[in-house]
């Protein structure tokens, strides 16, 4: 079809400038999406452009407070819109086109899914009159996320496109967070419709309207966990994720100090109450320390707040907490008695629930009981355990505890998968509030290097640390190039074994070390550094880990060290699979 001159004429007048009113204009479905987009506050996009999705890339153009940032492939976008989102706390927004380009973010969706992200993500399609003719870069994108999404939508007609476009983002940022996809038809992205701002609701507006209606324990609950507190000899306080979500930090000190109840935080669940703390006793589960997995094992009451019980915290869980009443706090009804019955199910924000029950609560004194807890904890061997075969080598230990020593505790640590997101999560210590940033439920290798990306723009000002292996960061090593032309100051720290580390170390306990494609080779990563136009280093000697972690300080751009550290290194403690986290492999 011929393109009339007056519509280029029209188009030009649509790019020269951005609207922000509200006065009613006609615009084109691209056009619309990115009013709604500014509308509801965003200023970081992440995508990778295509076929189906170009009308939206012709007309973001003329919207300047929308940053879009080119990605070296989509599921980095996905991630990078993640990481954005726990950091900020705002919605995380990722683009790509149809095809190939869609299911490219479904790794990243699925991330955000099992780690309560808000994420929305917008993907191009193919025309109508094209869909279920299997069409060039044609997928059915709707079943293909239904099962790693919130939501998602299929946009039929230009005239629903800013309903669906801000209740994209009511959905993925009410009750529990999660990603929303939203897939335009290109002709739908072309087509051209009357748009009235004030005719549509922006997610602000409804959580704000929603907030007098949102789920609060009643008073009968409030006292029955008030009452089992009181009786309590040996209760724990398991804090996850949703503390940090709800923005709850306040509320659990204030809650852990007035029952002095001590606090273990799960692995999504850590920095959301200070390590430095007195009542701080680490993190459960399969790679916990041998005192927390055991003060589990003897405790009388756990008051779970903002988490589901994943596998890796309880182990076999018909031997987890056998002697233990639950108060389970969580947004979500679906957690309740999912995984372990809950004798006070409390159906509510973290924040709003903590609040109420530590008005209701009664002080009390559980000293005994943590002292009890740290008799077990300087007992303990695992960190001594974990002894390098060769001590001049950089150990994780080290490297983890100068990062933290030269950034202050100021840094924020995006961990990939694997070994070192176990020893970062057990040995850096997290004192500044929501810092530590991983893939927890999906374990995503690959997550860190483009999560760190959004959590850079999310934080300029903080020091942004990446954590990784030599392998995980390989599966997303291309955004080097997206560090380089943002201009993002990013270290990555590299823990380099040789091996895929993690799988080498159940191989080498349950599977009588057959090392089957775990040994491995990788880049030259100080060559590679500089093929990106970055810093790189390697370190080889203990010695050395200081000098190169305080010349990436110093460094205005981004830096890579590669530390080569022990072959087989192992994290310790570790719990075999079907066993209780009590018994536990300590060396």
């Amino acid at each position: 079809m011929a393109i009339a001159a007056k519509d280029i004429q029209q188009a030009g007048t649509i790019r020269s400038a951005e609207h922000t009113d509200n006065k009613v204009r006609e615009l084109t479905g691209s056009a619309i999406i990115c009013e709604t987009l500014v509308r509801e506050g965003v200023a970081q996009l992440y995508g990778y452009p295509g076929g189906a999705i170009m009308p939206f890339y012709d007309a973001v153009t003329a919207y300047p407070s929308l940053h879009h940032v080119l990605v070296r492939h989509e599921q980095a976008a996905a991630h990078a819109a993640d990481g954005f989102a726990r950091v900020s706390g705002k919605v995380g927004v990722c683009m790509a086109t149809s095809g190939p380009g869609a299911t490219n973010l479904v790794t990243g969706l699925a991330t955000a899914f099992m780690d309560s992200t808000p994420v929305v993500a917008i993907t191009g399609q193919v025309a109508q009159q094209f869909l279920g003719r299997d069409a060039f870069q044609e997928t059915d994108i709707l079943g293909v996320t239904q099962p790693v999404t919130k939501h998602n939508f299929l946009v039929r007609n230009i005239e629903e496109l800013a309903p669906i476009m801000h209740e994209a983002f009511c959905v993925a940022r009410s009750g529990r967070p999660g990603p929303v996809l939203v897939d335009v038809p290109k002709n739908v992205l072309q087509a051209k419709a009357l748009y009235d701002p004030s005719q549509h609701m922006t997610s602000d507006e409804y959580l704000e309207q929603m907030a007098a209606n949102a789920p609060r324990p009643t008073e009968d609950l409030l006292m029955r966990a008030a009452a089992l507190i009181a009786t309590a000899k040996r209760p724990l306080i398991m804090a996850g994720h949703g503390v940090i979500l709800s923005n709850a930090y306040a509320e659990l000190k204030a809650f852990a100090e007035k029952t002095s109840i001590p606090v273990i935080t799960t692995l999504l669940g850590l920095s959301a109450f200070s390590d430095t703390h007195p009542l701080n006793l680490g993190m459960p589960g399969m790679h916990g320390p041998a005192h927390v997995n055991r003060a589990i094992g003897d405790s009388d009451l756990i008051v779970g707040v903002g988490l589901r019980f994943d596998d890796r915290v309880t182990g076999d869980v018909t031997r987890f907490a056998t002697h233990a009443r639950l108060i389970h706090i969580d947004i979500d009804p679906s957690e309740m008695h999912k995984v372990k019955i809950a004798d006070v199910p409390i159906v509510s924000d973290a924040r709003t629930a903590l609040q109420a029950l530590t008005e209701t609560a009664a002080p009390h004194d559980n000293s005994a009981w943590l002292a009890e807890v740290r008799g077990w904890e300087s007992g303990d061997t695992e960190r001594a355990s974990m002894i390098e075969r060769n001590e001049a080598v950089p150990d994780p230990i080290s490297i983890l505890n100068t990062i933290y020593e030269a950034t202050e505790g100021k840094a924020i640590i995006v961990s990939d998968v694997g070994q070192h997101q176990m020893w970062t999560a057990r040995f850096y210590q997290w004192t500044r509030e929501n810092s530590h940033i991983t893939s927890g439920g999906l374990g995503t290798m690959g997550f860190a290097l483009p999560a760190a990306m959004g959590v850079k723009m999310a934080a300029p000002d903080a020091p942004v640390w990446v954590v990784a292996g030599d392998g995980g960061i390989q599966m997303n090593i291309q955004e080097l190039a997206t560090l380089r032309q943002e201009g993002l100051n990013i270290n990555v720290a590299i823990m380099n074994n040789g091996y895929l580390g993690m799988v080498r170390q159940w191989q080498q306990f349950f599977f009588q070390k057959n090392y089957s494609e775990t040994p491995m080779t990788g880049p030259d990563h100080v060559k590679l550094a500089d093929a990106y136009g970055l810093k790189g280093l390697r370190v080889t000697k203990r010695e050395e880990v200081a000098g190169a972690i305080r010349e990436a300080m110093e460094s205005d751009s981004s830096v890579i060290i590669d530390f080569v550290i022990e072959p087989e290194a192992n994290v310790y403690p570790m719990v075999a699979p079907g066993c209780p986290i009590t018994e536990m492999i300590e060396e």
